[in-house]
């Protein structure tokens, strides 16, 4: 048996007819950029969120930048002030603080959730934290309701990365709508994605949105007037159209996500492995199911020998990154503690029971025997 982590493929292939269709339909209509299918998109997924705006752009990591950028140009922040981030993420969320010149200020995640520890934010403020971005990883949202309060005491704006977390809920608000602006991404992997690079920032925030709509269309509303040094980060046509016909099956492949993480709860029984904590149900869509296991390299290859294809999300910190030497120093034990041991297991809404069962099966049988 061969069990991918992960295809794309299929997933595409479900959706069939409807996806070809759409597609034709846009590349006979010949409008690509900013027409009829972007527009419809952006109302559906505000509306999905819970927000007032969503503005299409060109990846998940164009969308963080762009509301930074954006604050700043509203004189919110300057150069050189601090986002408080949680450090153990992937790597894009630390780079849209710093290609905005701003400073990236590192959290320890919680151990057994892996997302921020509220309880360690408010010894990281200084005069100089403007932000919190918390990082809803792996699907699992973070405690929103005491981010929230800690936002406010210390009057920080609130950006949520959601690049992992479409349609997950938290007290009846989904993902996308807590903070004062937040970003999307619509890579083909992600539980909502497109068919190459997108994403998008949501917000209730109408002047944000207005100046990240124009920032993200060379600085412009109008053609060939240009009121800030914008790019070109636009969620095109083609991409638009695909993410509406995946949308309407999102809540459902989400369900089966939920229902697939709980089989492997349930019955994964191995000493050597440390499975994900179970929240709330709609907390969490599980983008990403992972596991943990001191001695990866010889779990990985057991698994590969059985026909288990798994990834790991991430193997290394950020802030133990080449491009981040400068963060070399620090002293974050759980976070890499975690990016050395996580391992991901296939998660996909067209996972069968059968090949589910598999999985389980093997890693049951799994002795961990390595010695370090």
């Amino acid at each position: 048996m061969h069990i991918p982590f992960l295809s794309l493929q299929k997933i595409n292939e479900s959706f069939e007819p409807a996806l070809s269709q759409k597609i034709a339909e846009v590349v006979k209509n010949g409008w690509y950029i900013h027409g009829k299918e972007c527009k419809a998109f952006e109302e559906n997924f505000a509306q999905f969120c819970g927000v007032k705006h969503c503005i299409g752009v060109g990846n998940g990591l164009e969308a963080l930048k762009l509301i930074l950028r954006a604050y700043k140009l509203l004189g919110v922040f300057k150069t050189g002030d601090e986002v408080i981030v949680p450090a153990n993420t992937f790597i894009a969320t630390i780079l849209a603080i710093s290609a905005e010149n701003l400073t990236p200020v590192f959290v320890e995640p919680d151990i057994d959730d892996y997302v921020i520890d509220v309880k360690k934010i408010e010894e990281k403020i200084t005069k100089k934290t403007k932000a919190i971005m918390p990082v809803h990883l792996y699907g699992r949202l973070c405690n929103m309701d005491a981010i929230i309060a800690i936002a406010k005491q210390h009057n920080l704006k609130l950006i949520e990365d959601a690049a992992q977390a479409h349609g997950a809920t938290q007290n009846g608000k989904r993902s996308g709508a807590f903070g004062d602006a937040a970003g999307f991404s619509f890579y083909p992997g992600k539980n909502l994605g497109c068919l190459g690079d997108g994403g998008c920032v949501t917000t209730d925030d109408d002047e944000l949105a207005d100046i990240v709509r124009k920032l993200a269309n060379y600085g412009s509303s109008v053609k060939y007037v240009h009121e800030y040094k914008g790019e070109n980060s636009r969620l095109d046509e083609i991409q638009a159209a695909v993410l509406s016909v995946k949308m309407q099956r999102l809540d459902a492949d989400n369900a089966r996500r939920r229902q697939i993480a709980a089989i492997y709860n349930a019955g994964i029984k191995n000493k050597a492995v440390i499975l994900p904590k179970l929240h709330q149900a709609e907390e969490h869509v599980w983008h990403i199911y992972c596991i943990r296991v001191q001695h990866r390299k010889a779990f990985i290859d057991y698994l590969a020998q059985n026909g288990i294809e798994t990834m790991i999300h991430y193997p290394t910190p950020p802030h133990k990154q080449k491009a981040y030497k400068e963060f070399a120093h620090l002293n974050l034990p759980i976070s890499e503690k975690i990016h050395a041991e996580v391992v991901s297991l296939p998660m996909s809404p067209l996972l069968t029971n059968k090949h589910i069962m598999y999985i389980i099966e093997i890693i049951g049988a799994y002795k961990n025997i390595i010695k370090q």
